[in-house]
């Protein structure tokens, strides 16, 4: 009798990766990482019980990436000596799609296509839930320190500043255009971003 054939978790998500990024998420079905794995159906429910879990741990993945490259690029800026070193990494922090697409493609272009409330709107084991809604903490938590680094504030201006700076800028121009690859893009982006820091937020609340 054949011994069950094993399979490395990882190679799943890339599987699963390459689908969504290739043909979208719905075309990330059980029986599709199975094919393009050789991993059987059952062994695949027995790890990951859905196909959305199966999505849900690759945009898990994906989005550690990310939050791994723009937390290190704002640890510089937290530890720069000088208001240009600051602005220089929050810079590079801006263009974190841009850098995760160099490395990893499909995990880039996850993000763009799959939604962290898509994923949540549908059930997910508490602990699977509770790990996709610490990404937004997480990336709250990043915004704040960045805003500390370059004002010396955390309040709800500045962390809205760094927001269009981390999220809503290179979302614009980036990713919703579909331009992470391209260089002209990026430097509007860096531009773009560059001005927003020097105006910086508005006065502080009271």
């Amino acid at each position: 009798m054949p011994r069950p054939r094993t399979h490395d978790p990882q190679t799943v998500l890339d599987a699963a990766e390459s689908l969504a990024a290739r043909s979208g998420p719905a075309a990330v079905t059980v029986r599709a990482v199975a094919a393009a794995t050789g991993v059987s159906n059952g062994a695949l429910y027995h790890t990951f019980g859905s196909r959305r879990e199966v999505l849900a741990h690759t945009w898990l993945r994906a989005a550690h990436r990310f939050l791994e490259r723009q937390g290190a690029a704002v640890e510089r800026a937290v530890t720069a000596t000088d208001h240009t070193a600051r602005v220089e990494a929050a810079l590079d922090a801006a263009e974190t799609p841009a850098h995760l697409a160099e490395h990893h493609p499909d995990s880039a272009r996850l993000m763009l296509l799959v939604n962290r409330a898509d994923l949540l709107a549908h059930d997910l084991p508490a602990e699977l839930a509770q790990q996709i809604t610490d990404t937004e903490k997480a990336l709250l938590t990043t915004l704040a320190r960045l805003s500390r680094a370059l004002w010396g504030r955390a309040d709800r201006r500045g962390v809205a500043t760094a927001t269009t700076c981390l999220v809503d800028l290179p979302t614009a121009l980036l990713l919703r255009r579909d331009r992470l690859t391209d260089p002209l893009a990026r430097a509007h982006l860096r531009a773009a971003v560059r001005a927003v820091l020097e105006l910086g937020p508005t006065e502080k609340e009271t």
